[in-house]
């Protein structure tokens, strides 16, 4: 019998490489690429399409957000029947947090002990002082902490303890 007659493909003679020449295989059910520039190429697709509908949007004037969204600034490239490519910068005005934080948030170094400066990790302590601390240093008498622990515990018990005072009683 010919596979041409029954309708059916003959198998591939070899494995066949990714179209992008990552040296993976790829198959035909992703396009001839391999998983990962398939999923790449999913990806931007979904990106591409996203940012073509919040700037239909803008452009549009409807406006549809309900301060729920992030703050994004992004570049995106526009062509309008001319040779060369136009850069528009959108830059959406909704916050979520607190307005005027300064942008982006610098990132912290190693946890470390406020009075050695030993690397402490995840088994640091938090002082009431707002420093945090190593197992030597934990203690308040340790570590000069300026926390006025006197002070705090007379407010605790004024708060949990209201003064009572009991109704005056008529004279019979």
């Amino acid at each position: 019998m010919d596979h041409d007659e029954t309708g059916c493909q003959a198998p591939p003679e070899g494995p066949i490489l990714c179209i992008n020449n990552c040296g993976f295989f790829g198959s035909p059910a992703t396009m001839n690429m391999c998983s990962k520039c398939h999923k790449d190429m999913m990806l931007k697709q979904e990106q591409a399409k996203l940012a073509a509908s919040s700037i239909d949007s803008i452009v549009n004037g409807s406006s549809s957000n309900n301060g729920k969204e992030p703050v994004v600034a992004s570049t995106v490239d526009v062509q309008l029947d001319s040779k060369e490519p136009k850069t528009m910068s959108v830059e959406s005005s909704v916050s979520i947090g607190s307005e005027g934080s300064g942008g982006t948030i610098p990132k912290e170094g190693p946890n470390r002990c406020g009075t050695c400066k030993k690397r402490v990790g995840l088994t640091g302590f938090n002082c009431r002082c707002g420093h945090l601390f190593c197992s030597k240093h934990r203690y308040s008498d340790k570590h000069d902490c300026p926390f006025d622990y006197r002070t705090a515990a007379r407010d605790a018990i004024a708060k949990a303890n209201p003064v009572v005072k009991a109704e005056k009683l008529d004279k019979i």
